[in-house]
């Protein structure tokens, strides 16, 4: 899951630096434009991922932490 979510947030992310740049919102020409139906469930999960990116930073687990300076 944290791997699909990070490949979603990377495609968002990559989308609003066309927009940025560019004023050009791949997604939407892609799919039909901003409304079709497609681009809005592609800016959902993008959305959602980015929800469960928050949960990262919260989260211990695969992460190795050392508070301990060696």
């Amino acid at each position: 899951m944290d791997t699909l979510a990070l490949i979603l947030v990377i495609i968002g992310a990559l989308n609003w630096g066309l927009i940025g740049l560019f004023q050009f919102d791949l997604v939407a020409s892609l799919f039909g434009g901003m409304s079709a139906t497609f681009a809005r469930i592609v800016y959902t999960l993008v959305g959602l991922a980015g929800v469960w990116g928050i949960t990262l930073l919260f989260r211990r687990d695969g992460i190795k932490h050392n508070d301990e300076h060696h």
